[in-house]
């Protein structure tokens, strides 16, 4: 427990842990002193003096020692004869604060007159109306009028561009630095600062592309003016306008929390529309911060090029039917099926993978998840213990993170393994390439892609291993606590299945496993891929055979023929068809049947994150045209075999899930709902303190208990890489935030961060293939042919080529291709 501190603040009695400053410690008492610098996230600076109080301390006897008291016998206190910055000094015990005498407010008269001599007077019309802690705090504290003249006014430039993703108006900035600190210090992204002086002082961008950070976002959230704001929301609405609803964001397997803000507009019909998406504050999951991704691939939801309704196939061609016609079409072929096959996608929410699998199960069916990673199996039975979160360890943690580039797989997990490495966690970094982590890990710990299970094998009590292993595997053991975190990153399914028993036999050895802030973390490709494993849906080695031999193949929110030419094939030969998704993707342009599903805006559900926690969100906008929830589908198809699906709503499906899987025994969507006081405070009145991130009144989660049956796990053998001949080269599949994915390329505003199709060479295997700078290149793999850009980058290990996942090669598993360059290079 931390030394506690009893002050004064206000004639109220405080008592708060030794170490808080003044400025939080008001907080926690209700008590609110303005600034504009200070962020409960970041360390104080004092540089606008907005927080000025008075203070007083007891006196003390410099020969007892004592504290010396008045005639009453209360400690005498001793004000200083200045004023001084709450948001710098910790607290004391015995200190008096006061926060509203005639001192304290004439210096914030002052501190608001003289930051608008140079603020433009344009609040009609400057995007932080209505939600602007300067506006309100000069409502408050500020004076009536102004002995200052407008023409005197230090006039900047207004929409300057700091890259494609945020826009500054330089006159409204009131040089409280949020922002760069929070990119030097939060996320370690330097690329905005301070140029020239005094009242020419001004944000600029470092870097090219400008402002090159995944949480730019971010800045806006805490920008205390309307200095900087987001290219989806500049002049889109005003606060008090919209409408805002609770959200999982659906990018990745971290599950943070979203609000999302909608409006009625006329150019859309009168209809409502998504204006922007804000954090939501879950300090276990994502505080309140989200990354950029998040923040602005939504466009896909409201895509022109949705489904609205179903279609079958009649005389070769697609064609626009009812319901009722193609779910008859469906459930006909259905019944009359012996091999029913299901290709389930990781965005499909709990509730749809569980009716599912119910319709499934029913036919006897195989229910695959679309995926070529395993071990959501040991996850369950060895992962985070209920209560665990990152943001509690430090000094006695040891977390290895393996076979993953967390930056761009999971950017909050990245933001928030980082601050337990700085805190003195034991951070262990463990991949064939460097990434953005390295940078913090105490330990780094470079291996050959088809090593991975080998290299985290040395980490088993009493396993001797080089030197460079043994130390990191020494730090590993003395640790209190340990976390593993593995990818996919170089593995297939059988590489992936080798490297997860590998860590969890790892974990087990510890005798560990159920303890807090302990356990066996996936970074999964897609956001609900561990619920599906969950719920019982497990990845196929031999996907292209099983979807092939499929009397009738059911698949829903996943794009085979899209990403693989072999599995388009598989498709073909399939007898039946039948496709759920939100656009006519290339499975859907083959399929028999098409039903149009919801986007996650439109709907209610549950996720179920990486770290096992289960999550609600709420549906934020109509429908589009008929499409339905993909839960409600496969209970209507299975309704008409006479089975007795949930269809209504997505709490009664959950119910049944809930009663069905003894994981999720005893939730429903009331307990998931349920919250608990949080700190720092975000989201009240008082933005000017955390900024416009809001605060959770819809639900924490809750995060699944262990499984305890099964065999102790062991470890197991690397599987074996393909073979590479002369003129070829391993091609390894990465992840990459911003990739080709149909949920991120109709988004606008992310189109120049979008990769291309490309591959990524270091400058020795390019030159031992005969490459010689950049240009384009033709990849030979598996009897197709296809041209990518080359880069070269001396990250990349040697005789590997690194290809951005959602490109357009068809690549799942690393493989063995020939890389020749085209007769004509094109310059890129």
């Amino acid at each position: 427990m931390p030394k506690m501190v009893t002050l004064t603040i206000d004639d109220k009695k405080v008592t708060v842990p030794a170490g808080t400053v003044i400025v939080d410690a008001a907080k926690k008492a209700g008590i609110d002193i303005p600034v504009f610098c200070y962020h409960p996230k970041m360390e104080p600076v004092g540089m606008c003096r907005m927080c000025l109080v008075e203070i007083g301390r007891p006196v003390i006897d410099r020969s007892s020692g004592q504290v010396v008291l008045e005639e009453d016998g209360s400690p005498k206190i001793s004000f200083g004869p200045k004023l001084e910055t709450s948001c710098t000094v910790p607290v004391s015990e015995g200190m008096v604060v006061r926060t509203q005498t005639q001192p304290v407010k004439d210096a914030r008269v002052g501190m608001l007159e003289f930051l608008l001599t140079s603020h433009p007077l344009d609040c009609p019309v400057c995007d932080k109306g209505g939600e602007c802690p300067l506006q309100n705090l000069t409502m408050g504290y500020g004076p009536g009028v102004s002995r200052f003249q407008f023409d005197d006014k230090k006039h900047l430039g207004k929409r300057i561009p700091l890259g494609e993703l945020i826009w500054l108006d330089r006159e409204r900035c009131i040089q409280c630095a949020r922002c760069v600190r929070f990119q030097d210090f939060v996320v370690d992204d330097p690329v905005i600062g301070f140029s020239n002086r005094g009242r020419s002082l001004e944000i600029v961008t470092f870097s090219d592309p400008g402002f090159d950070s995944i949480f730019s976002g971010n800045t806006t959230d805490i920008c205390p003016v309307g200095a900087l704001t987001t290219d989806d929301f500049r002049f889109g609405a005003r606060p008090w306008e919209l409408k805002t609803d609770a959200s999982i964001c659906q990018h990745c397997p971290v599950g943070c929390n979203l609000a999302i803000n909608i409006r009625r507009e006329a150019k859309a019909g009168g209809k409502p529309v998504i204006k922007r998406i804000l954090p939501r504050q879950n300090e276990a999951v994502n505080e309140i911060w989200i990354c950029d991704k998040g923040r602005l691939g939504y466009h896909y939801a409201e895509s022109a090029d949705r489904l609205e309704r179903p279609l079958a196939r009649k005389g070769g061609e697609l064609v626009p039917v009812s319901w009722d016609e193609a779910l008859d079409l469906a459930a006909e072929k259905l019944k009359e099926t012996e091999s029913l096959v299901t290709l389930a996608g990781g965005r499909l929410s709990n509730e749809d993978l569980f009716n599912l699998r119910e319709l499934t199960a029913a036919k006897s069916g195989k229910a695959l998840l679309y995926s070529d990673m395993a071990g959501g199996d040991l996850v369950a039975r060895c992962g985070l213990a209920p209560g665990s979160n990152f943001g509690e360890m430090g000094k006695g943690s040891a977390i290895l993170v393996i076979a993953s580039d967390l930056h761009q797989e999971a950017p909050l997990w990245w933001l928030r393994v980082k601050q337990a490495a700085e805190r003195g966690a034991e951070l262990i970094v463990a991949n064939p390439r460097a990434t953005r982590l390295d940078k913090y890990a105490r330990h780094r710990i470079p291996y050959e892609y088809g090593q991975e299970a080998a290299t985290l094998a040395a980490f088993q009590r009493g396993v001797s291993a080089p030197e460079e292993l043994q130390a990191a595997a020494a730090a590993f053991a003395a640790a209190e606590n340990r976390v593993i975190l593995y990818g996919s990153e170089g593995l297939g399914l059988h590489g992936s299945q080798a490297l997860v028993q590998t860590a969890a036999a790892v974990l087990a050895g510890y005798g560990r496993i159920g303890a807090l802030n302990n356990g066996l973390v996936g970074v999964w490709q897609r956001a609900n891929d561990q619920g599906a494993w969950e719920i019982g849906f497990r990845p196929s080695a031999n996907l292209a055979a099983e979807i092939g031999s499929a009397g009738l193949l059911l698949i829903a929110a996943a794009d085979p023929a899209g990403d693989d030419p072999a599995l388009a094939e598989a498709v073909a030969q399939a007898g039946f068809v039948v496709v759920q998704e939100l656009f006519l993707s290339e499975t859907a342009r083959r399929a028999d049947v098409v039903l149009p599903a919801q986007a996650w805006t439109e709907r209610e559900g549950t996720l179920t994150s990486g770290e096992r926690r289960v999550q609600r969100y709420y549906p934020a906008l109509a429908p589009r045209g008929e499409a339905r929830a993909d839960y409600a589908v496969a209970a209507q198809i299975g309704q008409r075999l006479g089975l007795s699906l949930e269809s209504g709503t997505a709490s009664l499906v959950f119910l049944r899930l809930a009663a069905s899987l003894m994981a999720f025994a005893g939730l429903n969507y009331q307990r998931l709902s349920e919250t608990s006081e949080q700190w720092p405070i975000i989201g009240q009145e008082d933005l000017y303190y955390g900024g416009t991130a809001y605060d959770n009144h819809q639900g924490l989660g809750v995060q699944l208990p262990l499984a305890v049956e099964g065999e102790p796990p062991v470890p197991a053998a690397d599987a074996e890489l393909p073979a590479v001949r002369k003129g070829q080269l391993l091609l390894v599949p990465i992840t990459r935030l911003y990739d080709r994915g149909a949920t991120l390329l109709p988004t606008r505003l992310l189109s120049q961060r979008i990769f291309n199709r490309e591959v990524w060479l270091h400058p020795q295997t390019a030159a031992a293939l005969g490459l010689d700078g950049a240009g384009q290149v033709e990849i030979r793999l598996n009897g197709a042919t296809c041209s990518a850009a080359l880069r070269q980058d001396l990250n990349v290990p040697a005789g590997v080529g690194l290809v951005p996942r959602s490109v357009g090669i068809p690549l799942f598993a690393p493989q063995a291709a020939a890389l020749i360059a085209l007769a004509a290079v094109a310059e890129v």
